[in-house]
This record gives C-alpha cells, structure tokens and sequence, in this order.
C-alpha cells in the first residue's frame, strides 16, 4: 500500500465576459441617439427604451451587420438562423423588466483568438443584446440615467481557457484592437465602451507518487462585475486566485457569487449570489421576428472587412523588410500602420528606406495629427545631409571614448545595451552633425 502523502496544488481556471458596446448612431430597438456618453441624463430617451407599455422594438440593421463582423474577425461560426430572447430579472436599470439579449441561437459560435505563445483561447459565442440604463450611488439614494439604455452591446464570451491574468490581459488588449481596427466601437473603458468581467474559480492538481492528476472543471466559478481597465483585470484575478486559494486550503468551497472589484480596499467585494440561465426563465422575444442570414450576405460582410492586426503585422514584416518588434508597434493602432505606409510612399522617391521611417515613426513619437507623411519624410531628408566622417579620425575618437569610460563600457557588456546613447553622444561632440548610425555601427564593432 502506498502512504505517499498526496500534494495538493491548484490551477486557475479562468473565463471571460467582455461587453462591448457599439457606435452605431442610434439605440439597439429606437431611434433615439446612441452618443449618450456626457450628455443631460434622461434626455436620450423615448417609449421602447424606457419600456413604456405597448411600445414595440425595431431591430438596428447595422448594430447586427457588426456584431457579425466581430464574429468573423473572431473565426466565429455565424449561424444562418439567429432569434432574439427576452432575459428576465428585476432591477433599477431595467426599465421593462427583462433585457432583450440572445440565448440559446447567438449570430457568432465557436471562434478562437491566438496569443503570441500560440495558444489558442476558444470564443464560446458572440450575441447581440442591448445595454441597461446607468446606476450612481449617492449615500443611501441611487440616481438612474436612461440614456444608456437600449445601446447596441455585443458580449464575447470566451472558454475556461485562461491559466493566469497574463494571459487574460493579453486576449483583451488583442480584443480591443480588433473591434477598434473594424471600427465598430471605441473600446474605450474609461467611457464604458468595454467592459470585462472574468469567471475564476481553482481545480485541483494532485501528486501521489510522481503521478499527476488534473481534476475536471471545478463545481463552482466566481464572476467579478464591469471591471473596466486591464489593470484593475489583472489585480481582481490575482486576488481572487489568493482569496479562493486560502479558502480551499482549509477544506470548504468558495461561493458561487458575483463579487465586485474596489479599487480602494484591493480587494474583491460580495454583490449577489450568482444567477444560473434557467433563473432568467429565457424565451423568445415575441416582437421580433427570427433572423436570417445567407451565405451570400456573411460574404458581403466578410468582404467591407479591413485588413486584420495579425494579417497586417505578418505583411508588415514581410514586404518592408521590419523587425517583429517595430512591426508590433506600428499595428497596435490601425491610424499609425496607415501613416507609416503613406511615409513609405512618400519615401521611395527620396530613397529612404521603410526602415528608416519605423525607427523616426517609434522612436521619435510622432505627432501624426500635426505632422504629414511628406513633412516626416523631408525631415529624414534634411537630418541625413551631416558631413561626411573622415574614417581614420571616426576610429581615434571612438578608442578615445572608451578608454575614457569604462563604467559604460562594463554595462554594455553586461547586457545594460542602452548605454551605448550615452557614448554616441560623447563621440558627437566630435561630430555634431554625424549621423548618429555610423557612429553606433563604429561603436559596436569595437564592443564586440
């Protein structure tokens, strides 16, 4: 019989909800104006999103072609039959008593976003519903604004995929990338654009022997509520992983809960315990009628779509010849790949080289608001007319610098590579109008 004690550790399993709301100009079942954010409460308003009696929802075409297109960049399936549902529960900011949401028949099902270590975290579903009005606390009085209710919401719901808050940052900044690059939303969080809330709960991992053992999904995940930056993301999933890890290190269950994330204590607080899908007694909206789409129709939305982050870091690498690090910089906001390109047209008539255009792009940053492609590139122009370096001088000063100081040299050496500005500069006093790159190359070549 085997007395080898068994070792118990636990394995975060995490899953995300990501609300994004759309800039469609008018609400999700109205007319009424969508761009509520700062304006008078209760001014954006009408009978259907205030939930007046009898007043009937008009489904906004464009807010569905959307969610689709967010679908499609997320290699979702999108479902040629598709019907709204009405999500029952009783709350302020839900002025009809149920929000109108999808259940069971989303548009979008089972896509995937890669990480950069490869990984592929599954899109369980992407649906369509619409947001609920606003709440602010006041002491013991909450106040309700109405203007946010009835906005187009896309929620993006992920597999238990994620292993730790690294990698849920990184889904979400690659998330907000994408539906910034289709255009369909801000993603801004401090506007509420983009809302998160996580899933976490632990499973076992047992030792016996050298032998180990993952256990199946745990029997209970707890949901932290409309967390809006990545920041407060990652501090909420490490302190949940902590708070659930004491709590079955003495025997017990956590609760199945939604908690809320205050930023003041650094801590996780209990809301309400947490719902299961049969508690919104889920059922078809009756006023809306089921939705169809095509193949024709997915193509044509497939093709108004723009050139994707991945697909664009992948040609940038490839056709201007960049490192993957310069390549990364340049996609992360669609306006910057659009400038740089346009500086590289500019550029070939003056031989300046893409290369040349990302280290000014990056490194110099550019005020691409003020500055046009042609006034970046006749800049470069004008910076690379400097005088011509006598070699032979260029090697004296250099073998002068560094046996001048040897501090910098001994933390170049030791990996301290930003060091090598500071020795640039003292050989261009020297050389004041040198190109600093002949210098570096001179520099380095010595350092080997």
């Amino acid at each position: 019989m085997n007395n080898e004690p068994l070792t118990i550790n636990y394995e975060p399993v995490i899953g995300l909800e990501v609300h994004v709301e759309l800039k469609t100009k008018s609400k999700m079942f109205c007319s009424c104006s969508a761009d509520y954010f700062g304006q008078k409460p209760n001014t954006h308003t009408c009978p259907v999103c205030l939930g007046s009696p009898g007043a009937l929802p008009v489904p906004n075409g464009k807010a569905i072609d959307w969610c689709v297109m967010i679908g499609l960049a997320l290699n979702c399936k999108i479902a040629n039959f598709s019907k709204f549902d009405r999500k029952n529960y009783f709350y302020p900011d839900l002025p009809k008593g149920y929000q109108i949401s999808q259940y069971d028949q989303p548009f979008c099902l089972k896509g995937f976003i890669t990480l950069s270590n490869g990984k592929k975290i599954g899109i369980t579903r992407v649906h369509m519903e619409e947001d609920t009005a606003k709440l602010t606390h006041q002491g013991e009085n909450s106040l309700i604004d109405f203007n946010r209710s009835g906005v187009p919401l896309v929620e993006i719901v992920t597999e238990p995929d994620f292993e730790n808050a690294k990698e849920v940052i990184e889904y979400l900044k690659k998330l907000q990338q994408i539906v910034r690059y289709l255009d369909v939303s801000d993603a801004d969080m401090e506007k509420g654009n983009m809302r998160l809330e996580p899933n976490i709960s632990l499973r076992e991992i047992t030792m016996n022997n050298e032998l180990l053992t993952i256990n199946n999904l745990p029997k209970y995940k707890v949901e932290v509520k409309n967390i809006n930056s990545f920041r407060f993301a990652e501090k909420a999933i490490e302190y949940e992983i902590r708070r659930q890890t004491e709590i079955l290190s003495e025997n017990k269950t956590p609760v199945q809960e939604t908690r809320g994330w205050d930023e003041d204590k650094q801590k996780t607080v209990s809301q309400r315990i947490k719902e299961e899908a049969n508690d919104y007694r889920y059922f078809p909206e009756p006023d809306i009628p089921p939705i169809r789409f095509t193949q024709n129709q997915i193509r044509q939305l497939a093709d108004q779509m723009p050139e994707l982050p991945d697909a664009k870091l992948a040609r940038l690498i490839k056709e201007y010849n960049l490192s993957k690090y310069d390549a990364e910089i340049l996609t992360r906001e669609k306006e910057m790949t659009d400038y740089f390109e346009e500086a590289v047209k500019v550029g070939k008539t003056f031989k300046i080289n893409p290369k040349q255009i990302a280290n000014t792009v990056i490194n110099k940053k550019i005020d691409m608001n003020n500055i046009l492609p042609a006034e970046l590139v006749k800049n470069i122009v004008n910076f690379k007319k400097t005088d011509d370096i006598d070699e032979n001088k260029l090697q004296e000063i250099t073998d002068k610098v560094i046996k001048e100081n040897q501090k910098a040299i001994n933390d170049y050496k030791s990996g301290k590579v930003q060091v090598i500005g500071f020795l640039i500069g003292k050989v261009k006093q020297h050389f004041p109008t040198a190109d600093s790159n002949q210098i570096k190359t001179a520099l380095e070549k010595k350092l080997k």
